[in-house]
C-alpha cells in the first residue's frame, strides 16, 4: 500500500489528514486512491480507499484464474486506533477494522457482480518529523460476506498486505 501526501503547511510530527496512493497485494485492489483523517484531536482515524485490480492472470487460493477479462473496483472504509511508540517519535502502531465493497467487471457472468467484505486491520505508521511525509504498512485479512457466484469458493483471504509510502500530508 502506498499513499502520497502533500502539505502546503510546515511539517509537523503529527498530521490531521492526508491523501495518496495505496499499493496492496491485490485481493480486491492493487492500486487505490487513499484518504486518511484523524477524528478531532484523538488517536482515532478513518481511512477511505477507492481502488482497482486490473485484469490479469493470477493464482489465488486453490485455483488459477486465467480469465484476464476480470477487472475489480473497490471502495473500503476502515477505522484505526493509533498508539504512539515512545522509543521512536513519529512511529505509531494501529488496530481497527473496516468494510470493503467491490464490483467485478467480466465477460463471464459467474465473475461479474457486487461483493462485500469485512476485515480487521493492524499496522504501523511513521511520520517523518521535518518533512510532510508519512509511510505505513498494514495487514487486512478479509472475510467475504457477499460475492459474485464464482468467488464464493474463497470467502476468506489472508494475507492482504499493504504499503503506504511517499504520503503527502494535506492538513
Amino acid at each position: 500500500m502506498a499513499l502520497c501526501y502533500f502539505s502546503a503547511s510546515t511539517a509537523q510530527t503529527t498530521y490531521h489528514s492526508a491523501i495518496g496512493l495505496r499499493i496492496g497485494t491485490g485481493y480486491y485492489d492493487l492500486f487505490s486512491a487513499s484518504y486518511k483523517t484523524f477524528l478531532s484531536e484523538s488517536a482515532s482515524a478513518i481511512e477511505l480507499d477507492f481502488g482497482v485490480k486490473p485484469a490479469t492472470n493470477y493464482r489465488t487460493g486453490c485455483c488459477v484464474l486465467d480469465d484476464n477479462g476480470n477487472t475489480m473496483i473497490s471502495f473500503s472504509a476502515s477505522y484505526q486506533y493509533h498508539v504512539p511508540i515512545s522509543a521512536l517519535p513519529g512511529l505509531q502502531w494501529f488496530i481497527g477494522g473496516g468494510l470493503v465493497l467491490t464490483n467485478t467487471f467480466s465477460d463471464n457472468s459467474s465473475y461479474r457482480g457486487i461483493g462485500l467484505g469485512v476485515f480487521p486491520t493492524g499496522g504501523a505508521d511513521y511520520k517523518f518529523p521535518k518533512i510532510p511525509l508519512d509511510v505505513s504498512v498494514d495487514i487486512r485479512p478479509t472475510f467475504r460476506v457477499a460475492s459474485p457466484a464464482y468467488y464464493n469458493y474463497e470467502n476468506f483471504y489472508f494475507p492482504d498486505f499493504g504499503f503506504s509510502g511517499m504520503n503527502w500530508i494535506i492538513w
